[in-house]
């Protein structure tokens, strides 16, 4: 779990640095695509809009889940820009957790003046 914890920190700061670049008020797609850049200019291998499949009695079906960011295989990264967090925003990341049985996902809202503010950790 270390090595998860040091994997979200690092992609905490990547986050806080394209916050400070562009600020709040732009589309979600606009803080993906830049913190896409950044994880993958640190190093980290990540994917953006991964498709995220439901297994129902031994049968995948592709019902239009997409994680954000699946950063090494090991981190659901789950972007916002609202006004606030809602319990649906937290069930959406649970639910990817419980899909991929990952055990840690991100959910940042990158509408917010600082956004530590704007940062949920979930554990699984």
């Amino acid at each position: 779990m270390e090595e998860v914890n040091n994997l979200s920190r690092k992609v905490i700061g990547c986050a806080i640095d394209v916050h400070k670049a562009l600020g709040p008020g732009l589309l979600e797609s606009a803080y993906e695509e830049c913190l896409f850049y950044k994880i993958s200019k640190e190093g980290m291998f990540v994917e953006k809009q991964k498709t995220l499949p439901l297994i129902y009695e031994d049968v995948k079906m592709d019902v239009g889940y997409r994680i954000d960011l699946l950063v090494e295989n090991k981190l659901i990264v789950e972007l916002k820009a609202v006004e606030t967090f809602t319990d649906v925003h937290l069930a959406q990341v649970l639910t990817y957790l419980k899909l991929s049985k990952i055990k840690l996902g991100l959910l940042i809202n990158f509408n917010v003046a600082r956004l530590t503010d704007g940062i949920k950790r979930i554990i699984l």
